[in-house]
């Protein structure tokens, strides 16, 4: 499944109209179809708060400059305009004039001048989830990706100087689009992983926090707690370059990040064929290169609402796992390790599975 969940808690109608609204932006950025254009300005034109929160949202993401293009596809109808105030006569000629003028009519209800709830709109705009077992990419407005892992929870703001992503839960894999002048960076525990142009993965694990670098070099750093910023209030204090004393961490390498405190550990060289089977996830598969059984279950339950436990027999502890596996094809798993390593299983409960040896073990 690819499906994603958007945190919304008041509104699941408001949330689909602001995942909608991020689409067309990142859409409007890299060009329209005819097509496009015409389901675009159907959207517009079902509800007045469409455009309410298409401008909303490329405000936010500093994109309004791309909105202009967008005067020419909506056709003026006959209804009549409002008489605008005199403060605001003096900005008639404006980019963003013209567009409210040629986007927006009375049958709208709605004034772009007319001061919206911005941080309402930030709070849900920029919250991104994956149930158990799915996973998703999000195209950023920078052009920037995102592939969000099982299970895992982001929020992202951008703002004019800065690009932050907050990791608070699971695993994600980013491709950076490159910008020297507003610097990325992925917040994790107390920690913050900065680039302007690379690709690296990180996962917030139940005991640390492990980063592996697929693409150019990222830096790290201790943040303090009173300096996160908020991201519902926009603060952009990660936007600030991280310094040359700050750890840095290249293509082919990882770091284990423990969530407070200093970084203690050494940055270490990961094999290529580890980085590919630790990352394979992206590919809806997971990689085993001689894992435990117990580590290999481990991975394989983040998948699935089923927990795997193993019954109290030492042979099972020296099993070793090597080949790749579906992630979420429960069916499949147990016919390999049946057939292969002639281990059995019992179901414990609706949402448990106990692995056994198939035959009790025959000394000679």
């Amino acid at each position: 499944m690819t499906n994603i969940h958007h945190i919304n808690e008041r509104n699941t109608s408001d949330d689909s109209r602001l995942d909608k609204a991020s689409e067309w932006l990142a859409k409007l950025d890299r060009g329209l179809t005819k097509s496009e254009e015409q389901a675009l300005k159907q959207w517009l034109a079902q509800s007045y708060k469409n455009v309410e929160v298409l401008l909303e949202v490329a405000k936010l993401w500093d994109k309004m400059d791309d909105l202009s293009r967008l005067s020419d596809l909506f056709p003026q109808t006959p209804v009549k305009q409002k008489r605008l105030p005199m403060w605001l006569s003096a900005t008639a000629a404006s980019i963003l004039l013209a567009v409210a003028l040629s986007l927006f009519q009375e049958a709208f209800n709605f004034s772009f001048f007319y001061p919206v709830n911005q941080s309402a709109v930030v709070a849900k705009q920029l919250n991104f989830q994956t149930d158990v077992g799915e996973s998703k990419d999000i195209l950023l407005s920078d052009k920037s990706k995102i592939t969000l892992n099982t299970n895992s929870f982001v929020q992202v703001r951008y703002t004019q100087h800065s690009r932050v992503i907050n990791l608070l839960r699971g695993e994600i894999h980013i491709d950076v689009a490159h910008d020297k002048t507003r610097p990325l960076s992925v917040i994790a525990g107390d920690k913050v992983i900065q680039a302007v142009g690379t690709a690296f993965n990180v996962e917030v694990g139940q005991k640390q926090i492990e980063l592996i670098v697929t693409d150019g070099k990222v830096l790290v750093a201790e943040q303090k707690a009173e300096s996160l910023p908020n991201l519902s209030l926009g603060t952009n204090k990660q936007g600030q370059y991280l310094s040359n004393s700050s750890t840095s961490v290249s293509k082919g390498e990882k770091l284990d990040l423990s969530f407070k405190g200093k970084i203690a550990k050494a940055v270490e060289k990961v094999d290529p064929m580890d980085v590919a089977a630790r990352l394979s996830w992206r590919k809806g598969s997971l990689i085993f290169r001689g894992e435990s059984l117990a580590e290999a279950m481990a991975e394989i339950s983040r998948y699935t609402n089923i927990d795997f436990e193993l019954s109290e027999d030492d042979r099972l502890k020296q099993v070793q796992v090597a080949g790749m596996f579906k992630t979420g094809d429960i069916k499949g798993l147990l016919e390999v390790l049946n057939n292969n390593f002639n281990i059995d299983y019992e179901r414990v409960s609706p949402d448990k599975i106990r692995l056994k040896y198939a035959a009790p073990h025959v000394s000679i």
